[in-house]
């Protein structure tokens, strides 16, 4: 939800005919008053008098009104570009296994089974002399491709160069460039840059924390305001009314829409803010303090051999690092399909793996990457010299905080629960762009209406008002650039009261209303 009304909520009661001229003469001769209807949709908000204050929400709708009003407005277009770009890149998950079909998949020939990895990654070495291998993605399933990725000097930056090898013959499939643990071909990866940082950099990704920032307020503010609203059916809260083109019409779809994907746009505000910037390293922080750090493995490999060398698990008791085994300063090495017997052996049995080759003093680490439900992440390190366990990491071992941040940030991407994940995500998109259309149509269709006076914080009780501000302040302060707009429009809304009480109500000569 992104606008909603401005001056006066729209009321819903039928239109009624013009008088007829005998009614209105029984009107006039008739010296009994007649008692009001009762009204059938919301009351227009009255000024607080001199001598009390509303109370309840009577006192808090103005204010969530003029807030969802003026944050819709200003914010708005930065949640439509979030919002296109979330569609494209939601869409570019399936659409990158259609674009890149060749790199990815193979015929399977009858009766064939895969090559041992080593003679892949052999020939993945011939095809490109010039890289160094660093990690190898084995095919998930009969005809994927085994990606071998290298760091490559013509590789773009932050990204490995991936060699696709068909399994079945060692035949190179292609070549593409490789991005992040998802594994994102240049297509998502392109996508995704435009809706992080719109290809500008640091500077970019200041648009993106600044839509997912204001994102929940919006919509949780737009959920009070719906639900609040007086009307005549319980179906009116949840199904949008038909009828003719109309404000009250597209305020009804704005309203309905915005209330069922409400829950599901907070999710991904609270999503995309955990890996932003400035309210990243907040929410960091705190889950840190609260324990919840995702605990790291370690693959440094030491004097002993076993899961039990230098204490509890390397990663997580050892407080010193011994120098490596001789075994190791030597140069040995099991190999790669020995190393991926080894962790099947030690359970790590998803068909969804990724192995990273050792490097100086450390060894073989062999991680689950299957992010659907249920979740496979479990990782071990291996002694490059005989296959032993150094460390070993256990999803179902993970804090609780940890395990939430990365079924989170992986439901974000539309990876963890697969297609059905990724239409979710095109659908949530999708209604934040009708969301943010229609609150314009109500704008223009509402012109020249003008919104909730200013003030209205005047009408909230102290023992409400209080309590928000600091609320607000310290939210502000943990999402700062949510803090940093809000103070800004504070500021330009006050010079523009400033402003507006320097020009005189009418101007000199002229005639007054009607």
């Amino acid at each position: 939800m992104t606008l909603d009304d401005l001056a006066r909520p729209e009321p819903d009661r039928p239109a009624t005919a013009a008088p007829t001229p005998t009614q209105t003469q029984a009107q006039t001769s008739d010296p009994t008053p007649t008692p009001d209807p009762a009204p059938t949709s919301d009351p227009a908000p009255n000024p607080a008098s001199a001598s009390g204050r509303a109370r309840g929400w009577a006192a808090l709708r103005p204010l969530v009104l003029r807030l969802h009003f003026f944050a819709g407005v200003l914010v708005a277009p930065f949640l439509l570009v979030a919002a296109v770009s979330g569609l494209l890149y939601a869409l570019g998950v399936p659409a990158e296994k259609l674009v890149y079909a060749h790199e990815l998949e193979v015929p399977v020939p009858e009766g064939a089974t895969a090559l041992p990895l080593e003679r892949q990654v052999a020939a993945a070495r011939a095809a490109r002399p010039g890289g160094t291998v660093t990690a190898v993605w084995p095919g998930a399933e009969p005809g994927a491709t085994t990606r071998v990725l290298m760091a490559d000097p013509e590789a773009p930056e932050g990204t490995s160069m991936g060699v696709f090898v068909d399994p079945y013959t060692a035949a190179i499939r292609g070549e593409l460039p490789s991005y992040g643990s998802s594994g994102a071909l240049p297509l998502r990866t392109w996508v995704s840059g435009l809706h992080v940082d719109l290809h500008l950099g640091e500077l970019g990704r200041n648009y993106s924390e600044l839509a997912a920032s204001w994102l929940w307020v919006v919509a949780l503010g737009g959920v009070l305001l719906w639900v609040g609203r007086r009307r005549r059916s319980r179906r009116s809260l949840l199904l949008p009314e038909g009828g003719p083109k109309s404000r009250r019409r597209t305020l009804s779809w704005h309203g309905a829409v915005g209330l069922w994907a409400a829950a599901g746009l907070v999710a991904l505000s609270a999503t995309g803010l955990t890996w932003s910037r400035y309210a990243g390293e907040n929410i960091g922080g705190v889950q840190d303090g609260l324990g919840g750090a995702t605990p790291k493995l370690s693959a440094t490999v030491t004097s002993g051999t076993g899961a039990g060398a230098g204490g509890e698990h390397a990663g997580h008791g050892a407080g010193h690092h011994p120098a490596p085994s001789q075994a190791a300063a030597a140069g040995a090495d099991i190999g790669l399909d020995r190393a991926v017997a080894a962790a099947r052996a030690a359970g790590i049995d998803s068909p969804s793996i990724a192995v990273v080759l050792p490097a100086d003093g450390s060894g073989y680490v062999v991680k689950e990457t299957d992010k659907q439900f249920p979740a496979e992440l479990d990782s071990v390190a291996l002694n490059p010299a005989d296959g032993t366990v150094l460390d070993e990491l256990r999803f179902a071992d993970y804090p609780l905080l940890a395990k939430l941040t990365r079924i989170g940030i992986d439901a974000h991407m539309g990876l963890y629960l697969g297609l059905f994940n990724q239409l979710a995500l095109a659908a949530l998109a999708l209604a934040l762009i009708l969301l943010v259309v229609w609150g314009y149509r109500m704008w223009w269709l509402r012109r020249p209406g003008r919104p909730v006076a200013r003030g209205t914080w005047r009408r909230v009780p102290p023992a409400t008002l209080l309590p928000l501000l600091a609320g607000t302040a310290l939210v502000g302060w943990f999402v700062p650039l949510l803090g940093l707009s809000l103070v800004a429009f504070l500021a330009v809304d006050l010079a523009l009261a400033l402003l507006a009480r320097t020009r005189p109500t009418t101007r000199p000569g002229a005639r007054p209303a009607d």
